[in-house]
């Protein structure tokens, strides 16, 4: 049977939402607005459909007496690149772009936490595929961006199956090239994130091989410059930016379709794309604690990548938190939410 290929016009608005987890994408620095009065100005790096909308659709951007100058990047790695030199004082990405930062020596500090599932984070393989186990997969090609927490998944879905890395052929792929190079068979396997994994199966294009729940820590930061935490203003700041976003992600659990749509006009996604994606990760976020067992989870993820040469040398990542954010927050080990 001949595999239908997904759209074109759908490619391009995905590709905006990489920093989900990571990626190599370029930077779209330029400023998607300001909210807010008064004479501090906090700079917030953001994603396509990321903070600043779900702050406004949840209605938390009202009566800021600072100001939030928004800068819109298009992955991880380049966003914790601007905190780094100090063009952004704190921005979200995924669990594994800051281990990175981490091994790079870059001035960030991770202050804010969310545990979700980690069902979106997949090996997908296509509809037809003879695969119907994950130690079926040896010698056989997998794409997955480099250094995103799908590349972390997929190892370790692999060690869970008794395989390497070594034992696959790996395809780094950035997803819109992966997207191509997956429905058009020139790879048997897809690692890869949600709401990729939720296009992919409403297209009826493929299923879910092996997912990371249980696998994966379903970690996701908010990271700041030390050099902002610093400042007396601006960690005040911080600290109310970070109370809201809490806010938040409680509205998206309590109103999930209202999201949906939200997420939906804001991307470029399918509405039944966008509302199967937050069903099965995004309104499970629950806000958590950076403690002890979130910097042993995220410590495991720089170790592998260090024992792959992928990070140049040992990386400390308890260096690299600041938990006077915490306040009454659960540990990071809580159960998200269903």
């Amino acid at each position: 049977m001949p595999r239908h290929l997904v759209p074109a016009a759908l490619l391009l608005p995905l590709t905006l939402l990489l920093a989900a987890c990571g990626g190599n994408s370029a930077a779209d620095t330029a400023g998607a607005g300001t909210d807010g009065k008064g004479s501090l100005t906090l700079n917030v790096g953001d994603q396509k459909g990321g903070s600043e909308a779900v702050l406004r659709a949840a209605g938390e951007l009202k009566n800021l007496d600072y100001k939030i100058r928004w800068s819109t990047f298009t992955s991880g790695p380049p966003l914790l690149e601007a905190v780094n030199a100090k063009a952004v004082d704190i921005g979200g990405v995924g669990n594994t772009p800051p281990v990175f930062a981490a091994g790079a020596g870059s001035k960030v500090s991770v202050v804010a936490a969310w545990h979700g599932t980690s069902k979106g984070e997949a090996i997908l393989v296509p509809k037809n595929s003879s695969l119907r186990k994950p130690e079926e997969l040896k010698g056989r090609s997998i794409a997955v961006a480099q250094g995103s927490s799908a590349h972390f998944q997929l190892i370790a879905s692999l060690k869970e199956a008794g395989l390497k890395l070594s034992d696959v052929k790996v395809k780094y792929l950035q997803p819109a090239d992966a997207l191509a190079a997956f429905t058009g068979g020139r790879v048997d396997a897809w690692a890869v994130w949600d709401p990729y994994t939720s296009q992919v199966l409403n297209a009826k294009q493929g299923r879910i091989l092996a997912d990371g729940d249980g696998v994966v820590n379903g970690l996701s930061f908010q990271v700041a410059a030390p050099s902002a935490l610093k400042d007396t203003k601006k960690a005040a700041a911080v600290k109310d930016y970070l109370e809201r976003l809490r806010r938040a992600q409680d509205w998206v659990y309590r109103h999930p379709d209202a999201w949906a749509k939200v997420w939906a006009k804001d991307t470029g996604l399918p509405y039944e794309v966008a509302l199967a994606s937050v069903k099965r990760t995004n309104a499970s976020r629950i806000a958590v604690a950076v403690d002890k067992p979130l910097i042993a989870s995220e410590q495991q993820i720089a170790d592998t990548f260090t024992e792959l040469k992928l990070i140049p040398g040992k990386v400390d990542f308890a260096a690299f938190v600041d938990t006077r954010f915490n306040g009454g927050l659960p540990p990071s080990t809580t159960t998200p939410r269903v």
